[in-house]
C-alpha cells in the first residue's frame, strides 16, 4: 500500500481530512493563476496570428500548424503528466509544467520563421499538457465530487476570463507598432513567475511516492501514431487528395501505429492510458463525448478570429471584442451550472442540456455568411460557449467521480488527452478543408470578375492591400469557409450529445477517499514527503 507522509506547512492537510474553504480556496489561486497564464499565452496568439503569418511570410497550412503544434504536444503529454501525478508530487509537477511553459512561450517571441515558431508553440504545448491534467487531479485531490462542481464553476470561469482577455491583449498588442506580436508571447511571463510563487506558498498536499516507470514504448506509439494521422489531416486535399495511395499509407499507418499502442498498453506495468477503465460505460462514454466535443471546442475558438478579420475586415483588437457573447456564454454557464450540481449532486442533465446548446450554436454557425447580422453571431457564438460551459468540467467531473485514488490522476488525464486529441485532429482536418474550400470560392468570385486564375498563393491575405473588387470576393470567400468549418463540426458535437445521452448517472460521492484503491497500490510503493 502506498503511505502517505506526515508534512508541514502552513495549512496541512492530513489524508482523508476534508479542508476548510479558504484552505481549498488558497491553494485554488496558484492553481488557477498557473491555468489562467497557459489559456492566455494560447489564446493571445488567436487574434494576433494573421498578423503573425503574413509577417512571417507563412502559408495557411503553417497557420494550422502553430495551432496544431500546440494541440499534438498537450495530446501526448497530457496522459504523461497524468500517470505521474499519480506516482510524484502534483505540486512539483505542475510547477515544472508551467516553467516549461514558460520556456516555449519566451522562445517563440524569439522565432525568426514559421518553423521556429511551430517547434516553441509544440514546447508551449508540454507544458500546458501538465496544467490541463494536474488542475483538475488537484483539484479532485482537495475537494470531493459532490462540492467540486463548484470549484469547476471557478474555472470555468478563469477559463473565460483568459479566453476573453488573450485576444483582447493580443489584438492590442499587434495594433500597436512599438510593441510587436512578439510580445504576445513574453506578456505571459510575470504571471508565470507570480504563480509558480503562489502555488509554493498555498498548495500543500499530502503526497504518495510510487516507483516511477513510465511507459516510453506506449508514450512512442500513441505520438508516431496521432502525428501520422495529423500530417495526414493537413496536407490532404492540398498536396494530395483525400482518396490517394498516400491517404492510404497514412492512414493504415497511424491504425496500425494505434493497434499497437493499445497492445502494449496490455502489457506494461504501468500504462499511461490503463485500459480497464474503458470497462466502465460511464467512463468510456465520458471519453468518447470528450473526444468529439473536442472538435467543436477548438475549432470554436481557433476559426472565429479569422472569420472577423478576414471575413468582416476587424482589427485584431475588434476581433477579441466581438467573440465576448462566446465567453461570456461559457464563464456564467460554467459557475451557474458547478452550483446547480454542488447542491442537487445530478449532474447527466446539465451535460445533455450543453450538448443540445454546442450542437445547435455550432449548427447555427455553419450558416452564417461574411454579412450575417452580428445580432445573430452573437447569439450563435453565446450557445456555443453556454454548451461548452455546461459539457467541459463536467465530464472530467463524472469520470473522477467512478475511479480509484491511484488511478485519478491519470483517469483525469484521459479525458484531457481525448478532448486535445479531438481538437488537434479537427482543427487540422477542418483547417485543410477550408484552405481547399476558400480557394475554391475565391477563384469562382474572381471568375465572375472576369479574372482568371488562381489568385491566391496559399498564404494570409492582407485585405489593405488588395483592390476593392477582389477585396469583397476574398471576404465572401473566407466567410463562406469558415462557415463550412462549423457545418462540418457539427455532427462531431451532435454524436457527443449521443454518447452523453446513454452515460449512466452516478450519484456523486461527498468524500476526497475515492472508491476503494485495493489491489491497484504498488508493492514497491515509498514513504513520500510532502510538498
Amino acid at each position: 500500500m502506498s503511505k502517505q507522509s506526515k508534512h508541514s506547512g502552513r495549512h496541512p492537510v492530513a489524508a482523508g481530512q476534508p479542508m476548510s474553504h479558504r484552505q481549498i480556496m488558497e491553494a485554488l489561486t496558484g492553481l488557477l493563476l498557473g491555468l489562467f497564464v497557459a489559456i492566455l499565452s494560447s489564446t493571445i496568439v488567436s487574434n494576433a496570428l494573421p498578423t503573425i503569418i503574413a509577417d512571417l511570410h507563412a502559408s495557411q497550412t503553417a497557420y494550422t500548424w502553430v495551432i496544431t503544434a500546440t494541440l499534438l504536444a498537450m495530446t501526448v503529454s497530457t496522459p504523461i503528466w497524468g500517470k505521474l501525478a499519480d506516482l510524484m508530487s502534483k505540486k512539483l509537477l505542475i510547477q515544472i509544467g508551467l516553467v516549461v511553459y514558460v520556456v516555449g512561450s519566451c522562445i517563440a517571441g524569439l522565432s525568426q520563421n514559421a518553423g521556429m515558431l511551430i517547434a516553441a508553440r509544440a514546447v508551449q504545448g508540454i507544458g500546458a499538457g501538465a496544467l490541463t491534467a494536474l488542475t483538475q487531479t488537484i483539484l479532485a485531490t482537495m475537494v470531493p465530487p459532490r462540492e467540486r462542481g463548484r470549484y469547476s464553476g471557478y474555472m470555468g470561469g478563469v477559463f473565460a476570463l483568459g479566453t476573453i482577455g488573450g485576444p483582447l491583449v493580443g489584438g492590442a498588442i499587434v495594433d500597436t507598432s512599438w510593441l510587436g506580436w512578439r510580445w504576445c508571447f513574453y506578456v505571459g511571463v510575470p504571471f508565470a513567475v507570480v504563480a509558480l510563487v503562489v502555488l509554493q506558498k498555498t498548495l500543500h498536499l499530502p503526497v504518495t511516492r510510487r516507483e516511477v516507470k513510465v511507459d516510453w514504448l506506449g508514450t512512442a506509439l500513441v505520438t508516431a501514431a496521432v502525428s501520422l494521422l495529423l500530417v495526414w489531416v493537413s496536407f490532404a486535399g492540398d498536396k494530395y487528395a483525400w482518396l490517394s495511395w498516400q491517404t492510404a499509407v497514412m492512414v493504415g499507418g497511424s491504425l496500425a501505429l494505434g493497434a499497437l499502442f493499445l497492445l502494449a498498453e496490455k502489457r506494461a506495468a504501468e500504462p499511461i492510458v490503463p485500459l480497464h477503465l474503458f470497462r466502465s460505460r460511464t467512463i468510456a462514454l465520458a471519453v468518447t463525448a470528450s473526444l468529439l466535443i473536442g472538435v467543436a471546442m477548438y475549432s470554436a475558438t481557433t476559426f472565429l478570429s479569422q472569420f472577423f478579420q478576414l471575413a468582416r475586415d476587424n482589427s485584431p483588437t475588434m476581433a477579441g471584442i466581438m467573440t465576448l457573447p462566446m465567453i461570456l456564454g461559457l464563464a456564467v454557464v460554467s459557475m451557474l451550472s458547478g452550483r446547480v450540481i454542488t447542491r442537487t449532486g445530478r449532474w447527466k442533465a446539465i451535460l445533455v442540456v450543453g450538448g443540445v446548446l454546442t450542437v445547435v450554436g455550432v449548427a447555427m454557425m455553419g450558416t452564417v455568411r461574411a454579412h450575417t447580422a452580428y445580432g445573430l453571431l452573437a447569439l450563435y457564438m453565446f450557445l456555443i460557449g453556454s454548451g461548452l460551459g455546461m459539457t467541459m468540467q463536467n465530464l472530467v467531473l463524472s469520470v473522477q467521480n467512478q475511479v480509484r485514488a491511484e488511478e485519478l490522476g491519470v483517469a483525469s488525464a484521459v479525458v484531457a488527452f481525448m478532448r486535445t486529441l479531438g481538437g488537434a485532429v479537427g482543427v487540422s482536418a477542418l483547417g485543410s478543408l477550408m484552405a481547399t474550400k476558400v480557394t475554391r470560392y475565391t477563384d469562382d468570385g474572381l471568375a465572375k470578375l472576369g479574372i482568371h486564375g488562381t489568385a491566391s498563393d496559399g498564404g494570409v491575405p492582407k485585405l489593405s492591400a488588395l483592390p476593392t473588387p477582389v477585396r469583397g470576393v476574398v471576404e465572401d470567400s473566407f466567410g463562406h469557409g469558415i462557415a463550412n468549418v462549423f457545418l462540418y463540426a457539427a455532427p462531431f458535437a451532435a454524436l457527443a450529445t449521443v454518447a452523453i445521452w446513454f452515460i449512466k448517472e452516478v450519484p456523486l460521492r461527498t468524500s476526497t477517499t475515492p472508491v476503494a484503491a485495493g489491489a491497484g497500490a504498488s508493492a514497491q510503493d515509498t514513504v513520500g514527503a510532502t510538498a
